[in-house]
C-alpha cells in the first residue's frame, strides 16, 4: 500500500506542476480506497490528508515559481484573505456531514465542472486574445472558491484554473498561479482538519500523506527547474481529460 500511495504521489507531483493541483482531487480518491476500513470516516480522512498533501505541494510549487508570474497576483490580497476565510469554513463543515454528501458531492461537482468546460466558450476555445483581462479572480469569488474546494477536497485549481483561463491566461499562467491561490486555500484548511479531534494527528492519515509526498516533491522540484512545454489547447483538453478519469475513480470507489 505504501509502494502504491508513492506512484500516486508521483503522479500528484506532475499534477501539481503542469496542471496546478496540489494533490487535491487526485489524492482523494485514492485515500478513500487506502482508508475503506473507516467506513463513514473515509472521506473526511481523505479531504483532510489530501488538505496536507496540497499544503506542501502548493508551496513548493510557488517558492519555485518565477517572480515574474507571481506578480499577477498583485493586488489580490483580498482574494487570498477571502479564499482562507472560505476555506476555513468548507473544512469546518467537511469535519461534521455525512460521508456520503463528501462523496458524492465531490462526483457532482466534478461532472459539473467536465460539462461546463466542455461545452461553454473560453477553455477548450479560448480567447483569440491571450493576455489577461483585468484582475486574477474577483475577490468576491474568494470566499465560495474556498468553501467549496475544502469542503470536498477538490484543491483550489479545479476552481480557479478555469476562471484563470477564462480571464485570458494561457493554459501554462493559469496552472502556475493555481499553486499560491490553492496555498492560500489548504493552509487553513489543514489546520481545521489537524484540531478536528483529540487525536494527535486530527483527521489526517498520516502514513498516507507522508508516502505521497514522498512521490510528489523531487517530481516537483525537477519540473519546476524543465518544466514541459505543451501547446496551449492539448495542454486544456489533457486537463479535462485527467478531470473525467478522476471523476469516474471516485464514482466507482463510491459503489463498490
Amino acid at each position: 500500500m505504501f509502494a502504491l500511495l508513492i506512484g500516486v504521489g508521483v503522479l500528484t507531483g506532475v499534477t501539481t506542476v503542469v496542471f496546478g493541483f496540489g494533490g487535491g482531487f487526485v489524492t482523494v480518491p485514492v485515500v478513500v480506497w487506502a482508508n475503506a476500513r473507516l467506513g463513514d470516516a473515509a472521506p473526511v480522512t481523505a479531504v483532510a490528508t489530501s488538505a496536507v498533501v496540497m499544503v506542501v505541494n502548493a508551496a513548493i510549487a510557488t517558492a519555485s515559481t518565477r517572480p515574474d508570474v507571481l506578480r499577477e497576483l498583485r493586488g489580490s490580497t483580498r482574494l487570498l484573505v477571502l479564499l482562507a476565510v472560505g476555506a476555513t469554513g468548507g473544512a469546518l463543515a467537511a469535519a461534521h456531514v455525512p460521508a456520503a454528501l463528501l462523496r458524492w458531492g465531490f462526483v457532482l461537482y466534478l461532472v459539473g465542472t467536465i460539462a461546463d468546460l466542455a461545452t461553454r466558450p473560453g477553455f477548450l476555445r479560448p480567447h483569440t486574445d491571450p493576455r489577461p483581462r483585468g484582475p486574477v479572480i474577483g475577490s468576491a469569488l474568494g470566499v465560495p472558491i474556498g468553501a467549496v474546494a475544502a469542503f470536498l477536497g477538490v484543491g483550489g485549481s479545479v476552481l480557479t484554473v478555469p476562471l484563470l483561463r477564462r480571464a485570458g491566461h494561457s493554459m501554462g499562467s493559469a496552472t502556475t498561479l493555481a499553486n499560491p491561490l490553492t496555498l492560500a486555500i489548504a493552509l487553513p484548511s489543514t489546520l481545521v482538519f489537524l484540531t478536528a479531534t483529540d487525536l494527535p494527528t486530527g483527521l489526517v492519515d498520516v502514513p498516507a500523506a507522508v508516502a505521497l509526498l514522498a512521490g510528489a516533491l523531487p517530481v516537483i522540484l525537477v519540473l519546476r527547474r524543465r518544466p514541459p512545454r505543451i501547446p496551449d489547447r492539448l495542454h486544456a483538453r489533457t486537463y479535462l481529460g485527467l478531470l473525467v478519469a478522476v471523476t469516474a475513480a471516485m464514482a466507482v470507489t463510491n459503489l463498490v
